[in-house]
């Protein structure tokens, strides 16, 4: 065989390589941007953001979702479709997507990313490289374990900063139910009224959801009720469970608004008081393990060099 004959089977596979190169970025670029949309009760569309990890991943999850939809599973699926609730991605996310996600995240984004790992292993130079490879398995159990559990981290964390938001604006809220309903509209008319003037945030569209299934023939109570264990916040908990005991009892819910409303810039205060408590304590270690080195560094640095070069 000629060299120039010998040649072209490299080019061959580098170009094969190329392409794979290439359509993989191609891939990630289009499903990476995409904009994710839910639709509100009323209609309107409102974006939400899924990891881009969980976006590159979701076409190969009709593969496995019907697995996931079997009975068994279906205890799993309702306490996943809760949070997926709970933090707005109702409609956008399927349980059944999401046990999917768990699978493939770790076996396939996996796998590539030990791969890859593999190959920045053996590029680096002595001693770097060999203190990593030996070590290769611990850090691929390290980097397995990370995978499988980050797709239940991301729930979470989606649910505690919904709840977190639908907790700032509650207060805010509530006032403005107060002044609503003492200025003669009734309770729903208001909550129409703050749903047209303010700006849609978690709060407002779970606000939405209780006009439209009020529109639709759920009791007031009932409506309520629903919203307070989607959410699954104890304020807004605490404030419907007040409304409905008012709406029972036949007293003024202008009257049960204003003292939730109070309630709930007192409760505010008192966990913003908390925080700023615990705030010395959870600067401790930061404190300890990087600035106090870096300071040391900057004031002795210079006289612990010329030492050295004095030497």
């Amino acid at each position: 065989m000629t060299p120039d004959n010998a040649a072209i089977p490299a080019l061959l596979i580098a170009a094969l390589w190329g392409l794979a190169a290439g359509s993989l970025a191609w891939y990630a670029l289009t499903f990476g941007s995409q904009i994710t949309y839910i639709t509100l009760a009323d209609g309107r569309r409102q974006e939400r953001r899924l990891p881009p990890l969980f976006r590159l991943l979701l076409p190969l999850a009709p593969n496995l979702t019907p697995f996931f939809r079997s009975p068994r599973w279906q205890p799993a699926c309702r306490r996943i479709a809760r949070l997926l609730t709970s933090a707005g991605y109702e409609g956008l996310l399927e349980p059944a997507e999401f046990l999917a996600l768990r699978v493939l995240i770790p076996t396939v984004a996996g796998l590539l990313l030990l791969l890859l790992m593999r190959i920045a292993f053996a590029l680096l130079p002595h001693p770097v490289g060999p203190f990593f490879r030996n070590r290769e398995f611990t850090l691929d159990l390290i980097v397995l374990a990370l995978l499988i559990w980050s797709p239940a981290a991301w729930l979470n964390q989606a649910v505690r900063e919904r709840q977190r938001k639908i907790e700032r604006a509650l207060p805010f809220v509530l006032d403005l139910l107060t002044l609503s309903v003492e200025a003669g509209l009734d309770f729903m008319n208001a909550i129409q009224r703050i749903i047209e003037k303010r700006p849609v945030d978690p709060l407002s569209e779970e606000l939405i959801r209780v006009f439209r299934e009020v529109l639709l023939g759920k009791t007031r109570k009932e409506a309520l009720r629903d919203m307070a264990e989607r959410v699954n916040q104890d304020d807004l908990t605490a404030v419907v469970s007040a409304l409905v005991q008012a709406d029972e009892l036949g007293v003024s819910i202008g009257a049960m608004l204003r003292i939730q409303a109070e309630q709930m810039r007192t409760r505010r205060f008192q966990r913003a008081e908390k925080r700023a408590n615990e705030a010395p304590v959870k600067m401790l270690f930061p404190l300890v393990a990087f600035i106090f080195p870096a300071v040391f560094l900057v004031l002795l640095g210079p006289f612990i060099v010329q030492l050295f070069i004095g030497r």
